[in-house]
């Protein structure tokens, strides 16, 4: 057996076709300058400010024209690492061992990978399923290593559960809901294979996934920029998901902002964790689903109408985030100096929110360079933790400016004792302790200070973080963190995640071998040796869509 099938790589040529539904003029590869990369050495043997050839400091002006759309560009496997010099770090191999043996199979076709093979855990409870978003990051493995079947058999399996009839007790889920998760039930007797789906009426607080469809939007374009096929895309069951999934994100209400309402626990964090409201996270994701989907409806007669709807709440979305989820120190000052009980169209605390109610922590926790999308904004609220996949996600879609994706990449510099400590990523900071933890998590045994989703560190993140580096032009930071992740992953058998303020135990409730972990880890390795990769989850900004964001004393200004 070859070196390259030991390390579960198969060799992936660089060649492209190009898709002319691609978000970026073409012509731009011929004015700016390329990135150039020498493939003769890795990112470990180089000086990593070589790295920064062609980047600004405002972040890399139109990224994707640093990359190959439509196609699948290379990773150098092991059997070809004699005239590349690229020496994989030896957890590389384990790491694809583990994440093959994670695959499902439904009638002997791959379809996904379960959450954990954590063997040693006496209780199984759900993590022998597979998750939505859970799989995201082995799809974009496996999309990078050149082996796009699994992702498809997944977003047509999924597509295909979207379909189903999703009732909660008495009450029945809106048509376009996508699961939380499904299960693969072999028969061995009977020789067949059952799908059983979980839309939340299983789940712990029976609450539905709001970013499972969402993810489901990004997935699929992710695939169809790695493979440039884009007959999938267009098929009439995938045009009619996105819609499906579209009509219940955009249905009119009573909504006052183009933000979307959701529960607590409706996704990353699944328990209660008081995001409930509009949280930066859902935001972000539902920005970032809209970018997808407009690259991808057709314009027929339906699709027509969604684009021009989905124009609309992109123009409006974008303008809010910005304005109002943006923290940074001025804006700290100016919401210290609030106002309050301000009537008439002229507000300018628009959200009538109370100067008292800024928690202490902020205040030593804001750089005078840096700034972040804080947690949750509504009347009279403003939750000013820090959520690390919302902002990464917000710099991947271009929801933030160039300026504020710089910004967030100064405070994880500037912060990173708190924000990365001895293992990437908090999930989010600070934790909630003592008579605010009884009150928000319910007494939650599992989110207790620095651990699980309150404060504790996801290896899964690393993926995240290392696309926004490179997509703002600091894979420095990526490397330090993968560095950090190297020193445990392999050794503490890739916990879920890890528990204490910098990250330095294994989660007291985390289970080994959990498949995300192993994933991220892959697809930060592999966007690091491989910068162009980062086409298939990266949209840059739109510049026919970027409005002048000014903080005005009026909404009808």
């Amino acid at each position: 057996m070859d070196g390259t099938k030991e390390m579960g790589l198969r060799n992936v040529s660089s060649t492209c076709s190009i898709s002319d539904m691609d978000d970026f003029d073409l012509s731009r590869l011929l004015d700016k300058p390329r990135l150039n990369i020498e493939r003769k050495r890795s990112f470990d043997e180089r000086s990593l400010s070589e790295l920064s050839i062609g980047f600004t400091r405002g972040g890399l002006d139109n990224y994707e024209s640093t990359y190959s759309p439509g196609g699948r560009s290379g990773f150098d496997t092991p059997a070809s690492s004699t005239r590349n010099s690229f020496e994989p770090h030896p957890m590389v191999a384990d790491a694809w061992e583990a994440l093959r043996r994670s695959i499902v199979y439904f009638r002997g076709q791959p379809v996904g990978t379960i959450a954990a093979i954590d063997h040693a855990s006496e209780e199984v409870l759900n993590y022998d399923q597979v998750f939505v978003r859970d799989f995201v990051p082995s799809a974009l493995a496996f999309l990078m290593n050149g082996e796009p079947e699994i992702v498809k058999n997944f977003l047509l399996k999924t597509l295909h559960l979207q379909g189903w009839e999703k009732r909660i007790d008495r009450f029945k889920l809106g048509e376009g809901a996508m699961p939380a998760s499904f299960k693969v039930l072999h028969d061995p007797i009977r020789k067949t294979d059952t799908l059983i789906a979980d839309f939340g009426e299983s789940a712990i607080g029976r609450v539905a996934p709001v970013d499972s469809g969402f993810w489901w939007i990004i997935l699929l374009r992710a695939y169809t920029k790695s493979t440039g096929d884009l007959s999938l895309a267009e098929t009439s069951e995938c045009q009619k998901g996105m819609r499906l999934i579209l009509s219940l994100c955009l249905s009119e209400g009573f909504d006052t902002f183009p933000t979307l309402l959701c529960a607590d626990g409706c996704s990353m964090i699944d328990r209660r964790m008081g995001i409930y409201g509009y949280p930066i996270e859902i935001q972000a994701l539902f920005f970032m689903s809209l970018r997808c989907a407009l690259s991808m409806l057709k314009h027929d007669t339906e699709g027509k109408e969604f684009i021009e709807r989905i124009v609309k709440r992109l123009h409006a979305l974008r303008y809010h985030m910005r304005s109002y989820f943006w923290l940074d120190f001025q804006q700290l000052n100016d919401i210290y100096r609030y106002k309050t009980e301000e009537y008439s169209h002229t507000a300018v605390n628009k959200f009538n929110v109370i100067p008292d109610s800024i928690p202490d922590w902020v205040f030593d926790f804001m750089p005078t360079r840096g700034g972040y999308f804080i947690g949750n904004v509504s009347p009279a609220r403003m939750d000013f933790r820090w959520f690390a996949l919302g902002n990464c996600v917000a710099i991947l879609s271009s929801l933030a400016t160039p300026e504020q994706s710089m910004a967030i990449m100064d405070l994880i510099e500037s912060r990173w004792e708190e924000l990365v400590g001895e293992m990437p990523l908090k999930i989010a900071y600070p934790a909630i302790e003592s008579h605010e933890w009884r009150i928000v998590t319910g007494c939650d045994p599992k989110n207790t200070r620095w651990s699980y989703h309150n404060g504790g560190s996801w290896p899964v993140l690393l993926w995240m973080l290392t696309a926004a580096c490179i997509k703002t032009g600091r894979p420095q930071i990526a490397r330090r963190a993968i560095d950090l992740a190297e020193t445990r992953l392999l050794k503490d058998s890739w916990p879920e995640y890890y528990d204490g303020k910098v990250g330095r135990f294994i989660g007291k409730q985390a289970r080994k071998y959990q498949t995300w972990s192993i994933a991220g880890y892959l697809v930060a390795k592999m966007m690091l040796e491989d910068p162009s990769h980062l086409g298939m989850i990266s949209l840059e900004e739109d510049k026919q869509m970027k409005p002048v964001i000014k903080r005005s004393t009026s909404w009808t200004c």
